[in-house]
């Protein structure tokens, strides 16, 4: 009898912590940049919380936000100043930073949680307004001139903050080291050309990796998957 009561008590503590845990999930969203945008837009005074570091802040953020994370030694003081009845809007480069914060504010009782997919190059990559403390090196009329002045050209579209960004290069150095001129390599960070990502208007995250040929696009892709393969394919034709 003991064993069976053990049992059960068990069972409701294991049914209860997965019932919290599935409400908390309830209270997460992960949305995509126009749901995201639409919800803030209809926010008086929107929280807006920018969960990368404060260098990367200080190079750019979406208008309005407060800079915070984990690893915050304030962290604390900033939650303290947010109204946990009211959504919370939380992006970094990726989903990882703001996925941890915002599992934690769930945790401290926030009710509605929105943490932005793609992360800040989804915002400035489909033109949504942002604060930049430098000007764009690259206009967009300069990039569209290396398009039409080049027969290859592969444009690598990143941050030096992000982690999948760097896996990039190396990939890029062998297609420069078996391609020489017969390909230009234009690689485009969010931290000297901001204004000319938000430009494009076709970023939805980081690595975004385009290949045009003749002054068309071949191919567009979200990430680094088989970059290296693809680019052979395409100059195979030759």
């Amino acid at each position: 009898m003991r064993r069976k009561i053990f049992k059960n008590s068990i069972t409701a503590i294991v049914i209860f912590f997965g019932m919290v845990g599935f409400a908390q999930n309830q209270n997460l969203f992960t949305l995509q940049i126009d749901s995201f945008y639409a919800k803030i837009k209809e926010q008086k005074k929107p929280q807006i919380i920018d969960a990368r570091s404060s260098e990367e802040f200080a190079n750019n953020h979406i208008n309005d936000a407060v800079n915070f994370n984990l690893e915050t030694k304030n962290y604390a003081q900033y939650v303290a100043k947010l109204d946990k009845s009211q959504p919370v809007f939380i992006y970094s480069i990726g989903a990882y930073r703001s996925g941890l914060l915002a599992k934690e504010l769930l945790k401290n009782g926030f009710t509605g949680v929105h943490d932005l997919e793609g992360g800040i190059a989804a915002w400035i990559g489909v033109g949504k307004p942002f604060y930049s403390n430098s000007k764009s090196k690259l206009s967009l009329g300069e990039y569209k001139k290396v398009i039409v002045d080049n027969n290859n050209v592969l444009v690598d579209i990143g941050s030096r903050y992000c982690a999948a960004c760097k896996k990039v290069k190396p990939i890029l150095e062998a297609i420069k080291t078996q391609y020489g001129e017969t390909i230009k390599i234009v690689e485009i960070d969010l931290e000297e050309n901001p204004q000319v990502i938000a430009d494009l208007k076709t970023v939805k995250v980081f690595p975004t990796l385009i290949l045009y040929r003749n002054g068309k696009i071949v191919f567009k892709k979200d990430g680094l998957s088989d970059l290296k393969k693809d680019v052979d394919l395409v100059l195979a034709l030759n």
